[in-house]
């Protein structure tokens, strides 16, 4: 981080500053703006590069010290001067004249504002006698020489107004200097942070790296936050606030710690004169919010090193004065008593247990989970007893962590059956998602059943119940449990929040997305009611996301997925999920590159979470598809080696989706008989559940990679599968099977206008190869010119089935298998032990591919499979008209027939 840091974030600025200089002698720009905005580097660099072009350059900075002196900005450059001033600034016009080598002198005049009179003239004579072009720098809000001001009003300078580098040009900068891709919440933190000021950014991320707070996550670069500002950082936000009299430092010291303040309660905790010089000095701002006015500090940093330097215990006696100020101001909202709470728990107040116990609940609703475990613990420490205790315990079930609790101490201090029944919850969920052990947490729920007397509590428990049938892939029964939980309008908030969970996850994978959107609405009315369970809004949203996902409602679930990442912002593990959610409907959409930089944050920000509940788990599916389409096939493996091995147990709801995503790898790789297998055990798994549209989709993946045996059931399943995917995936299979050009194109144009670009290149690549076997040239070009279209759609990004039609090559699909292998580097033995043959068969299909192609070595089939795109299942349909047919069917129920056992079997 010692290295210069590289010049990025402003090239529209110093395109500005080049047409500048090009105007030629005479004039120039006039760079303002405040301090540590970069004025200086831009004109730095612009300078610099006319210098590269064999301009005459020269530099002159002024300073405090210089402009005690005639012409003291200019003795660097222009040598011992003595003599009648008047006479020597002419004399220097003359020598800047005589040293332009091509009849161009560009001069950069830095911290104009800081010129001596004479210096002032100077820079005005070269400007007004065309001696030179001027690129200035003055700090605004600073009193300039009158001479410098009259050559931007005269016309001579542009003044460009130079401000603090935007959210988006922080992030540019930030990847240029660490050298890869940031994290978007940690650019807009940082940005928040320092207001994209280039200093303070520059001391700012040199502290945090070697502090080892911002540091690169599974390849994304983070900041962890909780930043102990470095000293050299510290001396410049000092030196930018002034010096402060005991009445503004006690402003800003107020502002510090409990910013924003309405102005009228500032007042009544400060004078009301120190306030206005506050304001009036830069250090705080004060706008109208509704009918108030409130106040906040100028800069984030102010409050940063102010607390730094406080005191602990004029820190607490200030909390303690403004929390008591907004208790006295009748501040009782929810969201007030929070901030109260906040403030009192580290404060010289007493503990207030009910006050503690309200702003954990508000701060679970808020799924400010970390500040609900302190505020909880702090309320038991109180002697906030069981509500206490289930405050602590659900903050830590939403962060997905073990609480360790003491379930039998915290049912003994449950007085009431709904309080037992709550208690009970709690454990079952710490022992399934967090303890991943859900038989065990089945059990406890059995227990309970049996001994729960009043209907109220059964429902409770009926409504966890819901939740834990569609985890484990058991839609039917999670919808019957839902909807006898719901069906009284006295169940509790938290209940409603499970039970619509487990009914909207139901509903996804049964085929019934058309019925979502109500229950969604529901259970997130009751999420901003509850307190307890509030984070499950999140798997709410997800489980909608996957039913619209399945069903092909992919505008509708794109438009989800971002308003869910808009409202997690701040929120660290549920930024995640919300990246996550927004990379999975890219990646549904066709839009693999996109898709893969939203995941990798996601997967990188689920890191610090231990598995989160088993949205890590979710994450890698995805992550594993996108790896492949983009041809990362070493990441995607190693993605797809820990998607098998931390399979988390309460997540069996997604089994086709994993299966799916090691098909697309398989494809990737080139073995396009074991991709077609993993997606028939993925319908095969999905139809044993009754996930029916998991089944579609499984069963449309085999067909995009070229299976022909579909149909029937996907035609049967259009019957009871909501949504276009179902239809359009039928309309695939039955064109594909008949080898129907015109029925594949018309089955493109309604995969593209569902939304799913990668399906609808495949079904046009096969209606490419359609048309060239029915001997139809002109029908085939405009079928692989619209190829072409979708994967420019598409990112740039093909498919197995695309790539094997831009260029077929004379070989069956075991022939393409074998030889890509081969091509990869794997000896025979390992590609018999891969697909399950033997290494005569090997052998020989390797002779029959270099009779083929002409090859006598297999370097020289590495040349040309290695760098000839993967045909996959597509060149078995596309070649030799095969089909998977029974056996192959067959062979997808016993996995191990179709592919080597270190494949994972689920």
């Amino acid at each position: 981080m010692r290295r210069a840091w590289p010049f990025a974030g402003r090239q529209e600025e110093l395109q500005k500053i080049g047409t500048a200089i090009r105007a030629g002698a005479g004039h120039g720009i006039m760079l303002a703006g405040p301090a540590g905005v970069g004025k200086t580097r831009l004109a730095r660099e612009a300078v610099a590069l006319a210098g590269h072009r064999g301009v005459t350059t020269g530099w002159v900075t002024g300073t405090a010290s210089s402009r005690r002196l005639a012409l003291g900005a200019f003795t660097g450059l222009l040598g011992g001067l003595r003599g009648d001033p008047t006479v020597l600034v002419a004399e220097a016009v003359g020598a800047f004249r005589s040293n332009a080598s091509d009849g161009q002198v560009v001069l950069g005049v830095d911290d104009a504002h800081l010129l001596d009179e004479m210096s002032a003239l100077l820079v005005h004579q070269l400007v007004v006698q065309a001696a030179v072009v001027v690129v200035a720098t003055v700090r605004t809000g600073e009193a300039v020489p009158d001479l410098v001001t009259r050559l931007w009003k005269d016309g001579h300078l542009e003044r460009l107004e130079v401000g603090p580098l935007g959210q988006q040009q922080t992030g540019a900068l930030l990847e240029a200097v660490l050298g890869g891709p940031v994290e978007r919440t940690t650019v807009g933190r940082v940005w928040e942070f320092t207001r994209g000021n280039l200093l303070y950014l520059r001391h700012f991320v040199v502290g945090e790296v070697e502090a080892r707070r911002l540091q690169s996550v599974r390849g994304i670069w983070r900041w962890s936050g909780g930043a102990l500002i470095s000293p050299g950082l510290t001396d410049l936000v000092t030196i930018r606030m002034g010096e402060l009299t005991e009445p503004e430092s006690l402003v800003v010291d107020v502002l510090a710690l409990a910013e924003p303040l309405d102005v009228r309660l500032l007042a009544g905790l400060t004078d009301p004169a120190a306030i206005e010089r506050a304001e009036e000095d830069g250090l705080i701002h004060v706008e109208a919010v509704g009918r108030h006015l409130e106040a906040r500090l100028a800069h984030p940093l102010f409050g940063e090193v102010r607390r730094a330097r406080m005191g602990t215990l004029r820190a607490r006696r200030l909390r303690g004065r403004v929390s008591r100020a907004l208790a006295d101001a009748g501040c009782h909202r929810a969201d007030d008593i929070l901030r109260r709470a906040v403030l009192a728990v580290d404060s010289d107040l007493e503990p207030d247990r009910q006050l503690l116990i309200e702003a954990g609940r508000r701060a679970g609703q808020l799924c400010d989970l970390p500040m609900a475990v302190r505020l909880g613990r702090a309320a038991q420490a109180a002697g906030g007893g069981f509500e206490a205790a289930m405050i602590v315990l659900g903050a830590f079930n939403g962060l997905s962590r073990p609480s360790g609790a003491d379930f039998a101490v915290l049912t003994a201090t449950a007085g009431t059956d709904a309080e037992l029944v709550r208690a009970t919850m709690a454990q079952a969920i710490d022992l399934a998602w967090m303890a991943f052990r859900p038989a065990e947490a089945e059990a406890i729920l059995d227990a309970a059943e049996s001994q729960v007397a009043g209907d109220d509590g059964r429902r409770q428990l009926l409504a966890l119940r819901a939740l834990f049938d569609g985890q484990l892939a058991r839609p039917v029964r999670a919808i019957e449990a839902a909807a006898r939980a719901l069906e009284s309008p006295l169940l509790p908030d938290e209940s409603v929040l499970l039970a619509t969970t487990g009914y909207v996850i139901g509903l996804a994978t049964v085929g019934r997305a058309d019925e979502l959107a109500s229950l969604v609405a529901q259970g997130t009315t009751a999420a901003g009611r509850a307190a307890q369970y509030a984070f499950l809004r999140f798997p709410l949203i997800t489980a909608q996301l996957l039913g619209l996902r399945l069903a092909g409602y992919l505008g509708e679930a794109a438009d989800v997925a971002h308003r869910c990442w808009e409202s997690a912002r701040g929120l660290e593990l549920p930024t995640a999920i919300a990246s996550l959610l927004v990379g999975d409907v890219l990646l549904a959409q066709g839009r693999p590159v996109s898709a893969l930089r939203w995941l990798r944050e996601a997967y990188a920000g689920f890191e610090p979470f231990d598995r989160a509940g088993g949205f890590e788990h979710v994450c890698l599916i995805p992550l594993v598809r996108a790896l492949a389409l983009a041809g990362e096939l070493t990441a995607a493996t190693e993605a797809a080696a820990k998607l098998r091995a931390q399979e988390h147990p309460m997540i069996r709801c997604l089994r086709p989706d994993m299966l799916l995503s090691q098909a697309w790898l398989a494809a990737a790789q080139g073995v396009s008989s074991e991709a077609v297998a993993l997606a028939w055990e993925a319908a095969s798994v999905a139809a044993a559940t009754g996930q029916s549209a998991h089944e579609v989709l499984a069963l449309h993946t085999a067909t995009c990679l070229g299976d022909r045996s579909a149909v029937e059931r996907l035609t049967a399943l259009t019957r009871q599968v909501h949504g276009p995917r179902a239809r359009a995936a039928a309309a695939h299979a039955i064109a594909l099977a008949s080898d129907n050009g015109d029925a594949l194109r018309s089955a493109s144009d309604l995969l593209e206008a569902m939304g799913d670009r990668l399906a609808a290149a495949d079904a046009a690549a096969q209606a490419t190869v359609a048309y060239r076997r029915a001997h139809q040239p002109g029908a085939a070009l405009q079928a692989e010119a619209r190829v072409r279209r979708l994967i420019q759609d598409c990112e740039g990004i093909g498919t197995p089935t695309t790539r094997a039609t831009g260029r077929p090559l004379p070989l069956t699909g075991r022939e393409r298998e074998i030889g890509t292998l081969a091509a990869q580097g794997m000896s025979n033995r390992e590609i018999a032990h891969r697909l399950v043959v033997s290494v005569r068969t090997v052998e020989n299909h390797l002779y029959r591919i270099n009779t083929k192609l002409g090859l006598s070595s297999r370097a020289a089939l590495a040349d040309v499979l290695g760098g000839h795109p993967v045909g996959g299942a597509a060149a078995t349909t596309v070649e030799s008209g095969a089909t998977l047919g029974e056996g192959g069917r067959e062979a997808c129920r016993h996995p191990r027939n179709a592919r080597d056992s270190g494949s994972g079997s689920h």
